[in-house]
């Protein structure tokens, strides 16, 4: 019976230690991955202002081809809406609306992921003589969801990688146009 007591102390212990080091993680999460490409921003900026445009360069149409897409409102800038379905773990299904757009400059877009939450990514174009940094952002907050603040701790390798690819993915689509 001092055995079950004990047991019982020590797992209440462990959540509580838990519950409070969750409360001190971050509650935002923000990864960003840079690439510079050689090209002016105006060629690039409508490989990213355009969501039928997306899937000749992102790295999730790679991973599951089968992906069902549907898009709405108008074919780029603020209000173009892109909606997809995969089974795939890794590609899941959501949907994505283009909220800013500031031409060869800057693309803000809010992700909703159903159940999974909000998040929001962004794309700075920063033109350099005949080049472009380009940063591919992403940013969450996950308020209270102690679950999320644990998994945030894996963000920056979880999506860094994906962002990684994807943006090798346009460097190497715009270099070769």
């Amino acid at each position: 019976m001092k055995f079950v007591k004990r047991l019982l102390l020590v797992c209440l212990g462990l959540i509580v230690v838990l519950t409070v080091i969750g409360f001190i993680l971050p509650q935002q999460v923000e990864v960003e991955r840079t690439v510079i490409i050689g090209a002016p921003a105006h060629e690039i900026y409508p490989l990213v202002n355009d969501f039928q445009q997306f899937n000749r360069w992102s790295p999730w149409a790679q991973k599951d081809p089968n992906t069902q897409y549907r898009f709405e409102g108008p074919e780029s800038g603020v209000g173009a809406k892109m909606y997809w379905v995969s089974e795939h773990p890794q590609v899941g299904s959501g949907n994505q609306e283009i909220i800013e757009s500031k031409p060869d400059a800057f693309v803000r877009t809010r992700l909703d992921f159903g159940v999974q939450g909000e998040a929001y990514a962004y794309f700075r174009l920063t033109p350099e003589a005949d080049k472009t940094t380009l940063v591919w952002g992403f940013t969450t907050d996950f308020g209270t969801n102690l679950v999320g603040r644990y998994m945030g701790l894996m963000f920056d390798s979880w999506i860094g990688a994906d962002y990684e690819e994807g943006l090798s993915n346009l460097k190497k689509l715009v270099e070769t146009n």
